[in-house]
């Protein structure tokens, strides 16, 4: 593990850009009452960055051919899916207080043909890689141009449906294919060191075939360095970016804080506390 690279995630300041999403994931937070606080922080510049600069979409025509796909795999880190659409205009950014409330759209895990902009149903942990090598060994066959991007947990990866589609992504060449390790350390309710240790992560996911980087997941200069040479992509494999990031990341006493992986509901204090760190 890049120890240089994970305190540069936590000393990292947040522009106003990303503490604007991280109040509509606040928001959905309070309206629903609950949800995966810490695992929506950790991710928020990875979808920032590729819905911002990289990911071609078209909120008023959601099934366009040559759109790229985006699949969040942790689908429980949903609320910052939810945030990124809602600001692209995917739907109103209003729904995002019914967030998890029974009715709305927005679940506690994101729900494919109800959700617009969400390609997959994901919480069910490991299977949206296994879809994403489906969707990209589908486009390759037909010779089509668009991307698919995945990003999936570090606990996670525990599953073997993982390995399974990254031996297959490897075996078909799947160069149109990008998956981000959102690595914060803690799954769940416990350090990943302590429940299954993914070290030596990068070898690992070298001897499976891919092209391996490792960076600041809260970075946007690199998350955007990297994806430019993901365009560039002419080596003929699949490709993972291993991000360092922090759960809880912008909220100091809910970073690599395990007790903030999911909240079932908030005190008052615990509310104010949420709001005071954006301003």
């Amino acid at each position: 593990m890049n120890k240089l690279l994970n305190k540069k995630a936590l000393k990292i300041k947040l522009d106003n850009r990303s503490k604007y999403l991280r109040q509509l994931i606040v928001q959905a937070l309070i309206g629903g009452g609950r949800g995966h606080m810490g695992s929506a922080m950790s991710l928020v510049e990875i979808l920032r960055v590729l819905y911002d600069k990289f990911i071609k979409f078209d909120p008023k025509n959601l099934k366009k051919r040559n759109r790229d796909r985006l699949i969040l795999s942790k689908g429980h880190g949903c609320l910052a899916l939810y945030s990124i659409l809602a600001d692209k205009k995917f739907f109103s950014k209003e729904l995002l207080n019914n967030t998890s409330k029974t009715g709305s759209i927005l679940g506690g895990h994101p729900e494919y043909s109800k959700v617009p902009g969400v390609e997959a149903s994901t919480g069910a942990l490991g299977h949206g890689l296994p879809i994403a090598v489906g969707m990209s060994l589908a486009a390759k066959i037909k010779k089509e141009k668009h991307k698919i991007y995945v990003v999936v947990g570090d606990g996670e990866i525990n599953e073997g449906s993982i390995w399974e589609s990254a031996l297959s992504a490897s075996k078909h060449n799947l160069s149109n294919l990008k998956v981000f390790v959102d690595y914060n350390k803690i799954q769940s309710y416990g350090f990943t060191k302590d429940v299954v240790d993914l070290e030596p992560l990068i070898d690992k996911w070298k001897s499976f075939g891919f092209d391996v980087s490792e960076i600041n997941g809260h970075d946007i200069n690199q998350l955007t360095k990297n994806l430019i040479e993901f365009k560039k992509n002419k080596n003929n494999k699949p490709s993972v970016t291993i991000c360092h990031t922090i759960k809880g990341k912008g909220f100091p006493f809910a970073e690599n804080n395990p007790y903030w992986h999911h909240k079932n509901s908030f005190s008052d204090e615990e509310i104010e506390e949420l709001n005071n760190c954006l301003k």
